[in-house]
């Protein structure tokens, strides 16, 4: 371990890494269509497990009518939940070790206790969830909850591993296309996750091409509706074809300019003379692009779905590692913050 790596890192990487797995274990229970597959929360069916005995599955039926049991539905979703809670506890302890260094010797204070707050607000996302029946902007908001999470327990990995320094010589309009660059991919990733709380993945099944047109018919008034109504159970979706086809057109028109914002930004990084970083981009890129063109003409395998979903998560954090390198050395902030109190002090005495 570099001595320059602080306290604290070991434990934010193997959550990063934990939550890099809820990720995807939330992306396989959507997939397995088990996003119901315990129709209460947090326990199932009344239960810290599945029901398996008689006494319990009778209990069930009483309690859940209109659920029937499916047991591995049921434990697609409680295993993400296990793992999901896991996570929660790691971030506590992290938030808790934060607060008693008190942000001495460089120690983030603010991040750890950030994703304190997010991850208990996914825990209600995913309370949600289950209580609104997948209600599509509750299982979008859920799923960039766990993205953000991700993120921000990368960024507090690289901050407090002390060994990637900013990059000298970056000139200000490299860092605003990365920046710009970030926001655009967490947009795509929304868009993906409003396809898939729509059901919307296999609504076009042909490329480059969608039901053999160019442009088919398509309704984007129904397919954003943001205001669906809440009651009825969202399981297989509720849309009609040619809203779920806008849906997916729109997440395809998204992939282009992502790609072609990434495509500048890695020249830039060339240009630049940062060859790994456009590297690394460009490979991200181009896994991410093939599995969403094989997602299409595959029919939406689960894994290479979920690969997808690895691989949206992977484009994420590649961006967040440009970003952090790339951003303005402490020592020029603290100078360019002394110079313009110095500044105002002279309009004050001037």
């Amino acid at each position: 371990m570099a001595p320059t790596t602080r306290p604290g890192y070991r434990l934010a990487l193997c959550a990063t890494a934990l939550a890099l797995l809820v990720v995807l274990l939330g992306a396989y229970t959507r997939l397995t269509h088990a996003g119901l597959g315990c129709p209460d929360w947090p326990g199932c069916y009344g239960f810290l497990g599945v029901p398996q005995s008689e006494a319990q599955l009778a209990h069930a039926e009483r309690h859940f009518p209109e659920a029937p049991v499916e047991a591995q539905k049921g434990w697609n979703e409680m295993v993400h939940r296990y793992f999901a809670g896991s996570l929660g506890l790691l971030i506590a302890v992290l938030a808790v070790q934060a607060i008693r260094r008190g942000g001495r010797d460089g120690q983030p204070l603010k991040l750890p206790l950030a994703l304190l707050a997010l991850v208990l607000l996914q825990a209600a996302f995913g309370m949600w969830t289950v209580t609104l029946k997948l209600w599509p902007q509750v299982v979008s908001a859920h799923l960039l909850g766990g993205f953000a999470t991700l993120s921000l327990l990368f960024l507090l990995s690289l901050r407090l591993s002390g060994r990637l320094p900013p990059l000298a010589g970056v000139l200000p309009p490299l860092r605003a296309l990365a920046a710009l660059a970030l926001l655009v991919v967490i947009g795509q990733i929304a868009l993906g996750g409003w396809v898939s709380s729509n059901y919307a993945a296999v609504a076009c099944v042909d490329l480059p091409t969608c039901h053999g047109e160019w442009w088919p018919a398509t309704d984007f008034a129904n397919g954003f509706h943001l205001t669906q109504h809440i009651g009825p159970n969202y399981l297989g979706g509720q849309l009609d074809s040619e809203a779920r086809t806008a849906i997916h057109l729109s997440h395809r028109l998204g992939a282009v300019l992502v790609s072609l914002l990434l495509l500048v930004l890695a020249g830039q990084l060339l240009r630049h003379g940062r060859p790994r970083l456009a590297g690394l981009l460009l490979l991200a890129l181009l896994a991410q692009v093939s599995l969403g063109v094989a997602n299409v003409l595959l029919h939406l395998p689960l894994a290479v779905a979920l690969a997808h979903n690895l691989g949206g998560a992977a484009l994420l954090l590649v961006l967040v590692l440009i970003n952090y390198r790339l951003r303005v050395p402490v020592a020029l902030k603290v100078d360019n913050g002394l110079r313009l109190v110095a500044r105002g002090s002279l309009r004050r005495t001037g």
